[in-house]
């Protein structure tokens, strides 16, 4: 492939990882949004029950429901910065091209993985949606909360197909920057990060 031809696949590449990443920010939002309401929704619970006597209505039907969204929606965005379990202390001490084709191997492996669970999540969804599924206590409906699941790893496979890229890209150039994809550091670098992170919240108070 010409140089021309490797600067519009980088430029298609960088592209499409700008696209997603507000889809996953606002995925992520969503995810701690329903957390913050979960939180809210138990502080009324414990006051109610313990000082009105007054429990809110189908409490565990409301969580057992939203229980899938932040479970599953932050996934593309931890998978994008790279703050899920990761297990980085061999893939430290080999060569570039040796990393990247293990993480070639690894990004596959999960995109087969993936794609079965959005398959299932799916034909579970539409289950639950045909015979009426719900919560036992309030009758909440439960395909709307089975539905998270196929589309939260639909954007989450998006996300491993950028970054399957991004590591091609890489194999082929071992040495060229990292685009779209987690970059894997040592523990002085990582050490170095959090000084300068401390440094500026210091500045900026």
């Amino acid at each position: 492939m010409t140089d021309a031809g490797n600067d519009t696949a980088d430029s298609m590449l960088v592209a499409f990882d700008r696209w997603l990443i507000p889809v996953e920010n606002l995925f992520n939002l969503i995810a701690g949004l329903f957390i913050f309401g979960l939180m809210i929704l138990g502080i009324f619970q414990v006051i109610g029950r313990q000082v009105f006597n007054i429990p809110v209505a189908g409490y565990i039907d409301w969580v057992e429901v939203s229980m899938a969204v932040f479970a599953f929606m932050g996934a593309a965005y931890c998978q994008r910065t790279g703050t899920h379990v990761r297990m980085e202390l061999f893939l430290t001490k080999v060569r570039l091209r040796t990393r990247w084709s293990m993480e070639i191997m690894g990004t596959i492996g999960a995109m087969i993985i993936i794609s079965v669970l959005i398959i299932y999540g799916y034909d579970h969804t539409m289950r639950a949606f045909t015979i009426g599924d719900s919560t036992i206590d309030a009758e909440l409906p439960m395909w709307p909360s089975k539905a998270v699941v196929p589309i939260a790893f639909s954007l989450l496979w998006l996300r491993l197909f950028v970054q399957l890229l991004g590591f091609m890209r890489l194999f082929r150039n071992p040495e060229a920057k990292p685009v779209a994809v987690p970059v894997v550091e040592s523990v002085e670098e990582q050490a170095v990060h959090e000084i300068e992170d401390a440094l500026v919240d210091g500045e900026v108070k």
